[in-house]
């Protein structure tokens, strides 16, 4: 061995310290963001129905934020359904990864929904389209939300719902009518307009997205749950809760609910989508 390759060897060593003890802190710091943000189980599910096309369209996505998940229900009375329902969600996942800071949240679903509005009249030219949208983000232990229309967020603790949003649809207004005196019970229950939106994406007088003023505390076990009215009015809650109830996966579990749903065999079954966020803890 030369002088010159004996000279290197403490060199070597250094380095090699040197190179072990960064591989430590990356791990520990990697290890850090794990117990921090644990990896999300996403089960999905979707059918179609006895419709000629699938207007509801989701899907997630995983940051150094967090994570999240959206869904969008193509109005199926309208034209341009299943365009309206994927630039809503495409738009709020395009924001969702150039957040910068999680403080923001709030901020980020007001300018998601407002692009997505512009973005879905813009494409639609004219022509009649709309989408309901829910959107759910899991940061640490905490559900921030937005949500317009008529799809549903809820969280599933020990065996029963936890509604987190409330619907865009006639029937509240129906109900503060009636809870100022100004129609009877009946009426309100009876009125054959209670289930039509009235707050949607790509709609010209489109008011602001529900947001909550302050995020949801999970705990361990909940479920959070997002679905289309092609879900919830097909299966009943008792239903939903003998299959969430079980110690499952995600994603059985979802495709459990959409089996249930067609064995209904509705002959008017609309489009059905549900998604499902575990945190690990």
């Amino acid at each position: 061995m030369s002088m010159f390759q004996q000279g290197a060897i403490p060199y070597l060593i250094v380095l090699g310290v040197i190179i072990a003890i960064t591989l430590l802190f990356r791990l520990r710091a990697a290890l850090i963001r794990q117990e921090m943000n644990p990896v999300i189980q996403i089960g999905n599910g979707q059918t179609i129905g006895r419709r000629e096309e699938q207007d509801d369209y989701f899907s997630t996505a995983t940051s150094s934020h967090g994570t999240i998940a959206v869904l969008a229900d193509g109005i199926s009375g309208l034209a341009n359904g299943r365009l309206a329902s994927t630039l809503a969600v495409t738009t709020f996942i395009r924001e969702f990864t150039k957040l910068d800071n999680p403080k923001h949240m709030s901020l980020f679903f007001s300018r998601a929904a407002s692009l997505a509005n512009s973005e879905i009249l813009q494409a639609l030219r004219g022509s009649r389209g709309g989408t309901t949208l829910v959107a759910g983000v899991i940061v640490e232990d905490k559900l921030y939300w937005g949500a317009v229309g008529d799809s549903i967020i809820t969280v599933f603790r020990n065996g029963e719902f936890i509604p987190i949003n409330q619907k865009d649809i006639y029937e509240s207004v129906l109900e503060a009518r009636f809870l100022s005196g100004e129609i009877t019970k009946d009426e309100a229950l009876e009125h054959p307009q209670k289930k039509q939106l009235i707050n949607y994406l790509g709609y010209e007088n489109f008011q602001n997205i529900e947001i909550g003023r302050e995020p949801f505390p999970l705990e361990k076990g909940d479920k959070v749950i997002l679905c289309s009215d092609g879900v919830y009015d097909t299966l009943t809650e008792m239903e939903l809760e003998q299959i969430l109830f079980q110690n499952i996966a995600a994603h059985d579990a979802a495709d459990q609910i959409i089996e249930a749903v067609e064995s209904k065999q509705k002959a008017n079954q609309d489009n059905a989508t549900i998604l499902i966020l575990e945190k690990g803890w």
